[in-house]
């Protein structure tokens, strides 16, 4: 099973996560969950927020796409991945990846691909507003490492 939502919308980790568990219906031996928040500092700033824009349909097959790809190289029964986008604040939830799988290795495992593509192969554009000036941001070279790390 596999869930993919891009919404302005905040979202409940504690109604997503019991979802997820009324889905599994006890056949899960691991959930593994990750929550990103909007940081109030970025490397060069104050950050007063994050402006993030998507291309309809376009941006949930890119991330549909990272899904088939961790459910290809794990065993998982349950994947829950929620992207906010629009204008959002320092300490807003920004990303849910919830992974459920029989073994926790696999479920952790999961998580960090899932969200180590999200970083560089998810369609988003971002643009961060720090110290009174707005500047669109690209993945740094520390994600493309990551992520060029899961390739190999």
């Amino acid at each position: 099973m596999s869930s993919v939502r891009v919404q302005e919308e905040d979202f409940s980790l504690h109604d997503e996560w019991q979802a997820c568990r009324d889905r599994l219906a006890g056949n899960a031996g691991a959930v593994v969950s990750f929550v990103g928040l909007v940081r109030e500092r970025s490397n060069t700033g104050n950050v007063s927020r994050l402006y993030l824009e998507h291309y309809p349909g376009m941006t949930e097959t890119s991330i549909e796409q990272i899904v088939v790809k961790a459910q290809q190289r794990w065993s998982l029964l349950d994947i829950v991945v929620i992207h906010r986008v629009g204008e959002l604040q320092p300490e807003d939830q920004i990303v849910l990846v919830i992974i459920a799988s029989a073994h926790r290795a696999d479920a952790f495992a999961a998580c960090e691909f899932v969200m180590d593509l999200l970083k560089t192969e998810a369609v988003f554009w971002k643009k961060e507003t720090r110290d009174n000036e707005s500047v669109w941001i690209e993945s740094t070279l520390e994600d493309v490492s990551r992520s060029q790390e899961w390739q190999e």
